[in-house]
C-alpha cells in the first residue's frame, strides 16, 4: 500500500510517499519546494494572491506525482500560516477544486504531538526528558518528553516569518535587534521556562530546516562525511555558537556564501538562530541533537502505531 503525506508549511510544502512494506516505511519521493505562503501577509493575518497562486499550483504539481506513483492514501495537513489566514480555507477550497486533494488544518497542540512522534520514530528519543524544538514559518513547537510519554508541549506562534517580519529589518542585524528580540523572547517564551525548570530536559533536539541547515554547514566546515541516510546528528554547541556569530555579522550576500548554506533558508537564518541561541541557554547541555524526523514523518508514523501516551 502506498501512502503520501502532504505537509503545507509556512515557507515549504513537502510530499513525501511511502510503500509499506512489513510494517516498514519504505521512502518512494521525497520533495520539497519553498512556496512561502507567508510573505507579505502572515504578520496581518492572511495569505497573499500571489502566495494563493503558487500554493495551487505546487499542489497541481504534486497531484500529478501521486497521479504517477498510483498513490491509494494521502493525508493534507496546514499548520500555522493557513490555520491563523482570515482566508486560509479559501485557499484549501481552491486546492480541492483544483486537485482534488483535501488538506486538513491541525492545531497547534496536536502538530506538537505529531513532530514528537516523528522525533520518536527516529529514536531520537530515549528514558530520559528532552525538549524538542521544531521551527517553522509561522509557529515553533517546544516538547518535553521520553520515549514513552510526553510531559509537555505548546505551539507558540512565533515563527521564522513572523520574528523576521517584526525584528531583522536591516541586514546585517543589529544589535540592538538582537537584544530587542532576546527581551522579547523572555516575555513570550515564561511558558517554555517555567516547563523545563520542572521537567528538566537533559538535552535539546531540533526538528526541521534551520537544524538540517546548521549541521550541512557544519560538515561542509569539518570537511566530514555526511551519512547517505541520516536520521539524527550531534551539533557541538561550540560548533552551533561560532556559526551563530558569524551569521549576526553576514549581510544577506555573505550567508549565501557559506558552503552549506540552502537558499531558501538565507533570509529567516539569523532570527532562527537567535531563537535557539535563546534556547540554548536554558538547556545544560554539549550539543544540540538534529533530527531529520518531524511532522510528515509523525502523521504517517501515527496511522501505524498507537499513539504516545501523554502525562496527565
Amino acid at each position: 500500500m502506498r501512502k503520501a503525506v502532504i505537509d503545507l508549511g509556512t515557507n515549504t510544502f513537502h510530499l513525501f510517499i511511502v510503500e509499506l512494506e512489513d510494517g516498514q516505511l519504505k521512502t518512494l519521493y521525497k520533495e520539497k519546494i519553498a512556496v512561502k505562503i507567508g510573505k507579505n501577509g502572515i504578520s496581518k493575518g492572511y495569505i497573499a494572491k500571489d502566495a494563493m497562486k503558487r500554493a495551487v499550483h505546487t499542489l497541481e504539481v504534486f497531484k500529478t506525482v501521486l497521479d504517477q506513483f498510483h498513490t491509494t492514501d494521502v493525508i493534507g495537513v496546514a499548520t500555522s500560516a493557513i490555520r491563523n489566514a482570515k482566508n486560509g480555507q479559501e485557499l484549501l477550497d481552491q486546492i480541492h477544486n483544483s486537485t482534488q486533494i483535501e488538506i486538513q488544518i491541525i492545531s497547534g497542540d496536536r502538530e506538537a504531538e505529531l513532530i514528537f512522534e516523528g522525533v520518536r520514530a527516529a529514536e531520537a528519543v530515549d528514558n530520559a526528558p528532552q525538549l524538542v524544538m521544531d521551527i517553522g514559518g509561522g509557529s515553533v513547537e517546544f516538547i518535553i518528553g521520553n520515549d514513552s510519554q510526553i510531559f509537555w508541549k505548546r505551539s507558540f506562534e512565533i515563527g521564522a516569518q513572523r520574528l523576521l517580519d517584526k525584528f531583522h529589518k536591516h541586514d546585517p542585524m543589529p544589535a540592538s535587534s538582537v537584544n530587542e528580540m532576546f527581551n522579547w523572547l523572555e516575555a513570550e517564551l515564561q511558558e517554555l521556562k517555567t516547563a523545563i525548570e520542572k521537567h528538566k530536559p537533559i538535552g535539546l533536539i531540533g526538528c526541521s530546516g534551520t537544524f538540517d541547515t546548521l549541521v550541512e554547514i557544519h560538515f561542509k566546515q569539518t570537511g566530514e562525511d555526511r551519512p547517505v541516510h541520516p536520521k539524527v546528528f550531534e551539533l557541538p554547541i561550540k560548533a552551533y555558537r561560532d556559526m551563530h556569530r558569524d551569521l549576526l555579522i553576514q549581510d544577506k550576500e555573505a550567508r549565501l556564501l557559506i558552503p552549506g548554506m540552502v537558499s531558501m533558508r538565507v533570509d529567516m537564518i539569523v532570527v532562527a538562530s537567535c531563537l535557539i541561541s535563546f534556547v540554548t541557554d536554558l538547556i545544560p547541555t554539549e550539543h544540540i541533537t538534529a533530527c531529520t524526523y518531524a511532522l510528515k514523518e509523525g502523521v504517517l508514523y501515527s496511522m501505524e502505531h498507537k499513539p504516545i501516551a501523554e502525562k496527565q
